[in-house]
């Protein structure tokens, strides 16, 4: 019996050797990349140096967790990190939704498909070129807009110069960019609903909004919970290139996120225990955010795990 079933699971394994096959790069990616890195964290605990190495370097116990909380910068840039990443989410988490039920009711298709091109572009382009972008709209001096406001009044707004402003500009960007492709998921989900549903409605009755509203809306509902889940693992992870981009000194104090700290005090300043610190820190509190998202899902059936 128990070499039928290992003929049996030989068979089978031999079968799937081509699917296997494609799947070892993938696993290859997040060994080197993912996993591999990790062992790199050792450095938060000790006094790394280039001389001494991982291994030479003295052990500080949590000298640079206590230095972190103790610092009255680095917990406000804590605070820009956690601000400016829940802005992203409550405020661009819907635009995406929003696109996808909209371009779900265009019928048509020459139409449909020139909107989802043209929406879907903006992720194909580098934060350089966003960044470039906005800022020869918003720049204070030769600004697209400031251009027409000043037809209107004596003084240029400075859009990229007013912590306000330039929140609002780092938002709509961002929202500018992703949301297109981001619809992309919710459409595919979309094709999953049946028709007959809204053939249903229609015959009770029923108009536009009530049927997104009973049918469409509960239709995406698990993949709205698992992005929002697996937005939630990232509210600590700014990108990089997006603010680096439009920041400025003078609204430094408001747009200086962990990530551009982290490139600054580790790159630039040589700071790799300190920066290795705050980049662990960051990771424990995404992991914490995606278990208490998951928690809250699992209240309405809709939890990864």
């Amino acid at each position: 019996m128990h070499a039928l079933r290992a003929t049996r699971s030989w068979a089978r394994f031999k079968r799937n050797i081509p699917l296997l096959a494609m799947f070892i790069p993938v696993v290859a990616f997040y060994l080197i990349f993912r996993y591999a890195p990790m062992f790199g964290y050792i450095i938060a605990f000790k006094q790394y140096t280039f001389a001494n190495g991982v291994f030479g370097s003295p052990w500080v116990g949590l000298k640079w967790f206590e230095l972190i909380v103790n610092d009255p910068f680095t917990l406000k840039i804590i605070w820009n990190t956690f601000f400016l990443s829940l802005l992203n989410i409550v405020v661009g988490f819907p635009f995406p939704i929003l696109i996808a039920l909209m371009l779900n009711e265009v019928r048509n298709m020459l139409f449909k498909k020139s909107v989802q091109t043209l929406v879907y572009l903006p992720h194909f382009f580098s934060w350089v070129i966003i960044g470039g972008i906005f800022i020869t709209l918003f720049s204070q001096e030769s600004g697209i807009v400031n251009k027409i406001i000043t037809l209107f009044r004596d003084e240029p707004v400075p859009f990229l110069y007013q912590a306000n402003t330039w929140i609002s500009i780092y938002v709509g960007s961002g929202i500018w960019k992703e949301a297109g492709f981001s619809a992309i998921i919710y459409l595919a989900a979309l094709t999953s609903i049946d028709p007959t549903l809204y053939e249903a409605a229609s015959v009770d009755g029923a108009g536009k909004f009530r049927k997104i509203w009973h049918i469409t809306l509960p239709g995406i509902r698990p993949t709205i919970f698992l992005l929002l889940i697996l937005s939630m693992g990232n509210i600590m992870e700014v990108g990089f290139d997006h603010v680096y981009v439009l920041q400025n000194n003078v609204v430094y104090s408001s747009s200086e996120v962990l990530s551009t700290y982290i490139y600054k005090i580790g790159l630039l300043g040589a700071q790799f225990s300190r920066s290795t610190a705050l980049g662990l820190f960051e990771a424990l509190v995404g992991f914490i955010l995606v278990v208490t998202a998951n928690r809250v899902a699992r209240r309405f059936n809709q939890s990864l795990w």
